[in-house]
């Protein structure tokens, strides 16, 4: 393990449970070239990291690249480059040396992270202090998160910093949670979580969140309060973090943000109801970067985080 790579082109990986994103940067953050394929994931993870390194090779036939960012789903600790924990959504992701891994198979040093962190990256680099602190949500399929305090990303034992989705909710009380235990706010306010509350209310199933979204805009009953406790969950849990982290910007990234205003306004009301006098005025704002923050994101990992080499006796 190294330090930083220096100015030159850099790959930038995105991994999901079922989309490898890959983009080479030229030093002046200039996209030179993209490629997307399919995760093999349920293929295991020796061919998830084949996968990578042939993203990677797409995107870089000439090797121009010095170093290679990938940012990861599941719990990544960017010490060790480990994979410390994962769900199911891809098979043996847990406990899979990423850094090492993918440092062997492309030749390159690796540096890797959580990819919600990873796509946080970008934000704090866009605040206008350099000391600035800034939470950032991720509500899609589960809740994820990042903490950065005082310009400094938060990573935490194991790589576990950030993950919003397993703190307490009061909306979820007593539901079972992906990790084990129960009342946490993933199950009521990730778009799963959603459609699931709305499937108790109305005693009937749906097929998807935007389902969901399309009858709370008819004024259907159940499928508007199903949107607003789920929007009102997170507000509650974002405004006594910012509570306690003091963000100077607060950012709510995701699928599940682009429902509509009906699941925006509740969030909003909700976050501003908890928050003490010196942070009246703070409101969740949308991400600043499109498609390209996680990819960019983990491009710019190479220059903050510790590089896992190729070769490297283990």
């Amino acid at each position: 393990m190294t330090t930083q790579s220096t100015g030159a082109a850099v790959i930038g990986l995105d991994l999901g449970g079922t989309k490898i994103a890959a983009a080479l940067f030229a030093a002046d953050g200039t996209v030179l070239a993209r490629h997307t394929r399919p995760t093999p994931a349920r293929d295991g993870s020796a061919a998830v990291l084949d996968a990578l390194a042939d993203a990677a090779a797409e995107v870089d036939p000439s090797r121009l690249a010095t170093a290679l960012g990938i940012a990861a789903a599941g719990v990544v600790d960017p010490r060790s480059g480990m994979v410390t924990s994962a769900t199911d959504s891809i098979s043996g992701w847990a406990g899979t040396a990423l850094g090492t891994g993918l440092a062997d198979r492309t030749g390159l040093p690796v540096a890797c992270d959580n990819d919600v962190r990873a796509t946080a990256g970008p934000e704090l680099a866009a605040l206008a202090d350099s000391h600035g602190s800034l939470l950032f949500a991720a509500v899609g399929t589960g809740v994820g998160g990042a903490l950065a305090v005082d310009g400094r990303m938060l990573h935490g034992t194991s790589g576990i910093a950030g993950h919003l989705g397993h703190l307490p909710s009061a909306e979820a009380a007593g539901l079972p949670c992906t990790c084990g235990a129960t009342g946490h706010l993933e199950v009521i306010a990730s778009g799963p979580g959603i459609a699931a509350h709305y499937e108790r209310l109305a005693g009937a199933p749906v097929d998807r969140l935007e389902t969901v979204a399309a009858r709370a805009a008819r004024g259907d009953a159940a499928a508007v309060r199903a949107v607003t406790t789920g929007a009102t969950a997170a507000g509650r849990v974002l405004g006594g973090l910012a509570n306690a982290l003091g963000p100077d910007r607060v950012v709510v990234g995701g699928g599940v943000p682009r429902i509509g205003t009906l699941y925006g306004d509740a969030l909003a009301a909700a976050f501003a109801a908890e928050l003490m006098p010196p942070l009246r005025g703070l409101v969740p704002e949308p991400p600043l970067f499109g498609h390209d923050a996680a990819v960019l994101g983990a491009a710019a990992l190479t220059t903050a985080l510790p590089l896992h080499l190729p070769g490297v006796h283990r």
